[in-house]
């Protein structure tokens, strides 16, 4: 950079900033005394001389001391100083011209002061940027800079850390300082009197290849003093943080709990995950948690999350292409609301939605599929969605497999073969047999004498599974409507939303039965290789479940494990079978461990607990973010989607939601 000398030149100097130190109006003239970083009118040279002058080191507050001397020797290290003038006329001058020059576009420079290094250990890397003073406000932890490298490639990183720094060789931590800053009610704080240092974290290297913008590892380091600005592009910010162009819209990138903005229309970054076979399988399919506190909104985010899934179609192993079908669990009977428009979404924000290609508005095909209990009923009264009631019949157990269906508490290893064993014999005699059918049968004497003599089935242990088979819910199996297992087209249609609400069952345990039967029944005919029920079979399926730690818990007894074991299966066979699962809960920590690996998309939302925080295992600089963020803000954390993002979700619910 040349000095051309002249004040009002627009090539001069891209250093505008630098009247934040100290110049102001008052460098419109070189008869101007330099002033020092508090304005207090005294010459910098003669401060300095005096500062050093001082064997004592007197006066080290802040007022003078060192201040042109020192920025006087920078300038003419990096060559901008005339050699023949002294350090405080040289300098005053060049901050005179640089102050009435073209500003520069950016927040400040790459500083090389504590050192410059990239490393492929990021404990190792030293990335620090010079913030101007008039840019401080602006930035914060997370902002996205762009630092380019001299030939066209552009290091997209983030700021991780912001500090201030001791500028000069006075110290402000004096008793005269102190005093002459609460004379004047704390206002005496001077901006260019401190560094004001940016912690940078390379994400990647942003390049052109065949006129599309492409990222690789930040493998470079750039040059020192290289203009750092903030990121504005939607293209190079996607590319950069590995965003898909299309895919389910999730919400809109934000730092802090602000959108980030662009120069775009609309200028906001979407945020969005990978729905197509190109790099892989479709990530609904590699399975999604939702996790957040009471009041964080996660019901809310779930329905506008699962409302972009009811318009997907997949491809299948035969080549066809299916609609997506979703089954959900709601424990609160809110998911049926899905059904009706949101009075609350006026034109103007539909438009926008459009614009955006979110889906939005009520899904016509939503279907409420009641389960029967006796001497309860469903009221329903809270969505215009068409509503189905179904029982459990007893020969389920059989037909699917779930001996654990009927075992009303724990049983032992012992007790559990015992159960399998007595179910084996009944069936045979009773083949679609009811559950009151199954008492009779286990209250046979007779049976029990002979299994006993066999060495079949202790008798002690013959009267505990009678009793645990008697404390299942009497009111659950054999109701008068339609068996589950009749309504499998009902159940999951292609493009149809089906919920299956639960809070009006008499007890948890009952809750636990419809829920798990009916998943079960899912699960086992999208695993098997003889399915029976085609539909399910064919159709590309997500399978919701709120509250979804009440289910998939880790517990010590056999049932529990069997349950485990069958959804570990489930979550592992998904991506080749289909079927996607969408967890939902408050609770995170509470998931086995087995299903909970297998999830890849996870969006955080408002969680309080530091055992939550902990278990859904995402990165730290974020997880410390999570119990401060306002309802509706998440942090996404899919790896293989993109890097780990704060997202703010839509204000407002695409279908009904609430009152």
């Amino acid at each position: 950079m040349t000095d051309s000398g002249d004040p009002n030149d627009s090539s001069g100097p891209e250093l505008g900033d630098f009247e934040a130190f100290g110049a102001g109006d008052d460098a419109g003239s070189e008869s101007t005394p330099a002033t020092n970083g508090n304005g207090e009118g005294e010459a910098a040279a003669d401060a300095d001389a005096a500062t050093a002058a001082d064997a004592s080191g007197a006066d080290r507050d802040g007022t003078g001391g060192g201040t042109a001397a020192d920025a006087a020797d920078g300038a003419g290290r990096s060559g901008t100083a005339d050699a023949d003038d002294d350090g405080a006329g040289g300098f005053t001058r060049y901050a005179m011209e640089a102050a009435d020059g073209r500003a520069a576009e950016g927040v400040g420079t790459v500083s090389v002061a504590q050192g410059l290094r990239v490393a492929e250990d990021g404990d190792e890397t030293c990335l620090r940027a010079f913030v101007t003073a008039d840019n401080r406000d602006a930035v914060r932890i997370g902002t996205y800079l762009l630092v380019p490298y001299p030939d066209g490639e552009t290091l997209f990183s983030r700021i991780t850390a912001l500090e201030y720094a001791q500028e000069f060789r006075t110290d402000d931590a004096t008793e005269l300082t102190a005093r002459r800053r609460m004379r004047e009610g704390g206002d005496g704080f001077t901006e260019a009197d401190y560094k004001f240092v940016a912690e940078l974290d390379p994400t990647a290297v942003l390049f052109s290849q065949g006129g599309e913008l492409k990222r690789r590892m930040a493998d470079r380091v750039p040059k020192p003093g290289a203009l750092v600005r903030q990121a504005t592009d939607a293209d190079q910010i996607k590319t950069g943080l590995a965003i898909p162009d299309d895919g389910v819209f999730l919400g809109h990138l934000s730092v802090g709990g602000e959108k980030v903005r662009t120069a775009a229309e609309p200028p906001t970054v979407d945020y969005r995950l990978k729905d197509d076979y190109d790099a892989g399988d479709p990530l609904v399919f590699r399975h999604t948690l939702v996790a957040g506190g009471t009041g964080s909104g996660k019901t809310h985010a779930s329905k506008n999350v699962l409302r972009q899934y009811l318009d997907r179609t997949y491809e299948m192993d035969d080549g066809r292409d299916a609609r997506a079908g979703v089954v959900l669990f709601d424990p609160q009977d809110e998911y049926a609301q899905m059904h009706d428009d949101n009075d609350a979404l006026n034109a103007e924000t539909a438009r926008r939605l459009d614009r955006e290609g979110v889906a939005h508005g009520g899904h016509d095909d939503t279907v409420a599929l009641v389960p029967k209990e006796a001497g309860v009923s469903y009221p329903g009264s809270g969505h215009r969605a068409e509503q189905v009631e179904f029982t459990i019949p007893f020969s389920i157990v059989d037909e699917y497999d779930m001996p654990w269906l009927v075992a009303g508490a724990s049983l032992n290893e012992n007790q559990f073969p015992a159960l399998a064993q007595l179910l084996r014999r009944f069936f045979r005699n009773y083949d679609d047999g009811t559950y009151e059918e199954f008492l009779s049968f286990l209250d046979d004497p007779a049976l029990k004498e002979e299994l006993h003599e066999s060495g079949r089935v202790h008798e002690a242990t013959y009267d505990a599974v009678k009793r645990r088979v008697r404390g299942v819910p009497s009111g659950v199996f054999d109701q008068d409507a339609k068996p589950i297992t009749e309504l499998d087209t009902t159940l999951v249609r292609p493009g149809g939303l089906t919920v299956v609400p639960t809070y009006h069952l008499s007890s948890s345990r009952a809750k636990e039965m419809f829920v798990l039967a009916v998943s079960t029944m899912l699960v086992d005919d999208k695993l098997s290789n003889d399915p029976t029920s085609r539909r399910v079979d064919e159709t590309p399926l997500l399978l919701g479940m709120d509250e979804a730690h009440n289910f998939l818990a880790e517990a010590d007894n056999v049932q529990a494990r069997k349950v485990i074991s069958t959804f570990t299966e489930a979550a592992k066979q998904g991506r080749k079978e289909r079927l996607g699962l969408f967890l939902v809960t408050q609770d995170p920590q509470d998931i086995a461990d087995p299903v909970f690996k297998q999830v890849n998309t996870r969006l955080v939302l408002n969680l309080g607990d530091d055992d939550a925080i902990s278990s859904v295992n995402i990165p730290p600089a974020l997880s410390e973010k999570v119990p401060y963020m306002e309802k509706g803000q998440m942090v996404v954390y899919s790896p293989d989607n993109s890097e780990p993002v704060e997202v703010t979700g839509l204000p407002v619910c695409v279908t009904r939601h609430g009152d």
